[in-house]
């Protein structure tokens, strides 16, 4: 679809393109995962693929995360370029000691003689009120292990931009989508483009304060930040895309320039990427900030089934513009 002269697709069908591309540029591409062959996965993530590259470069595996992932992980250090789908992020959990203990550490463990190039792909988040077991949102776990690198985007054109650099990096990267954004739209280049890692993106100015957003959050800051401006609170709403590497500089250079700095994200805020923000804001900010840090995620309990708790578990626009409202007048 062209709009106003732009193209626009879907957050789904960015990550779709970014793959086709690859994969027909670098013919070492492998994708193997549950559900991504004739299918096309169970967001529609791999559409169309299976027809145009056959089985010998998509694998369509049994529900088995350790050992699809273990199976990519050998295939990117015997040469190939690598993708594992583990569908739900919350399953990755089962191949936890293939991603830590062998796809971080194989450079260092080697010196240097083997690389991975590898990217596992997984779905986050609420969306239909799927349960606690299918909507965590643990990035933060992955962020916190040397030799990884972690990718969230919010939007179609990241998804693209960010999957494209994921796929020519020869370190491990996980590569985070929200469930609930497979579907919104929004303007994608047809020309070639890449987005770098560790390079924070402005989604809009403001000077009364930072609001530091990942994944869906970042659309919930965005709208948040629209209807405060009607009261004279202009919200600079920044996305990472990346938590590791982290753009603390992009982060610390808005913090200084609007003086407040507050945290929404959708995952929990015990020992997670919020303190990550504080920390630069403390460690770098500090004779800037005309306020204590505050963040605004997940309430300390699972994600329910029920869609009034679940409502009540996580933020959303109304809660972020109470809070805020709040904070600047306290």
């Amino acid at each position: 679809m062209v709009t106003n002269g732009k193209r626009e697709i879907t957050y789904g069908d960015a990550g779709v393109e970014a793959l086709g591309e690859e994969m027909r540029r670098d013919p070492s591409i492998v994708y193997i995962g549950q559900g991504i062959g004739p299918r096309g996965g169970n967001f529609r993530q791999t559409k169309g693929l299976w027809a145009e590259f056959g089985d010998h470069r998509l694998r369509d595996t049994a529900i088995t995360e350790l050992g699809e992932t273990g199976m990519a992980i050998g295939a990117a250090m015997a040469g190939n370029r690598a993708i594992v789908d583990n569908v739900f992020l919350d399953f990755s959990l089962e191949a936890m000691t293939q991603i830590v203990q062998q796809a971080a550490n194989a450079h260092f463990l080697s010196n240097g003689e083997l690389k991975v190039p590898l990217m596992v792909r997984g779905s986050m988040g609420s969306v239909r009120n799927a349960g606690v077991q299918h909507s965590h949102t643990f990035y933060a776990w992955f962020a916190h292990i040397p030799g990884l690198k972690v990718v969230v985007p919010a939007t179609p054109y990241d998804v693209k931009g960010l999957m494209k650099t994921a796929l020519r990096d020869d370190c491990p990267v996980i590569f985070i989508e929200h469930k609930a954004l497979y579907n919104i739209k929004g303007n994608v280049p047809a020309e070639e483009y890449l987005i770098p890692f560790g390079k924070a993106n402005i989604c809009r100015a403001g000077t009364t304060a930072t609001l530091v957003a990942v994944g869906r959050m970042v659309h919930v800051a965005l709208d948040a930040a629209r209807i405060l401006d009607q009261e004279g609170i202009s919200l600079e709403v920044l996305d990472p895309r990346t938590i590791a590497p982290l753009d603390r500089e992009g982060i610390a250079a808005s913090i200084r320039k609007t003086t407040r700095v507050a945290v929404v994200e959708e995952a929990h805020a015990s020992c997670g990427f919020s303190g990550e923000v504080f920390s630069v804001a403390c460690e770098d900010c500090f004779d800037s900030l005309d306020a204590p840090p505050k963040r605004i995620c997940a309430r300390p309990a699972p994600n329910a089934f029920s869609p009034k708790l679940e409502n009540r578990i996580l933020p959303d626009v109304e809660r972020v513009v109470t809070e805020i409202r709040d904070w600047m007048n306290s």
